[in-house]
């Protein structure tokens, strides 16, 4: 149990400092381009009011970001460039922070024990399965990119197998 804790706690740090400083960086980004030619674009009444829709609401979308793969960053950069305010960004990062650091904390050292163990009890085994997920990754990049490629309206094939 104390590993667990030591465990996520450490990656509660890490994701503080890292999607905090990914909203700092999109706040600084943020300043800049309002300093920028794009600062015409900026100040339309259309960005404004998606701005405004995001600073207001863009904290559940925040907290909810840490339970995806890959959202993550654009959330916390996309809530500094539009500058959301510290006490509604701040609470979202806290609990999505707590809730990404306590899943990958158990979820994680148990697959992690899982696989050591399967490694050291039958090493076969282990590497078989390691093989059979590295064959299935494999598979779903394929699978998407001849999909995405089938899909493209570029090369006049659109939709066919």
């Amino acid at each position: 149990m104390d590993r667990i804790v030591l465990t996520a706690a450490s990656l509660y740090a890490i994701v503080l400092l890292r999607a905090g400083g990914t909203f700092a960086v999109g706040w600084l980004a943020g300043a800049g381009a309002r300093r920028s030619r794009f600062a015409g674009r900026i100040s339309s009444a259309k960005f404004q009011r998606a701005e405004r829709a995001i600073q207001r609401w863009g904290a559940p979308v925040v907290a909810v970001s840490f339970l995806t793969v890959g959202l993550q960053t654009a959330a916390n950069f996309l809530a500094g460039s539009m500058r959301m305010p510290l006490p509604r960004y701040l609470p979202a990062l806290f609990v999505g922070g707590a809730a990404w650091a306590l899943i990958y904390a158990t979820a994680g050292l148990g697959v992690l024990e899982l696989l050591g163990g399967l490694f050291a009890g039958r090493t076969a085994l282990g590497v078989s399965a390691v093989a059979v997920l590295l064959l299935a990754l494999c598979a779903v990049v394929v699978f998407r990119r001849r999909r995405a490629a089938s899909l493209s309206p570029g090369d006049g094939r659109a939709g066919e197998p």
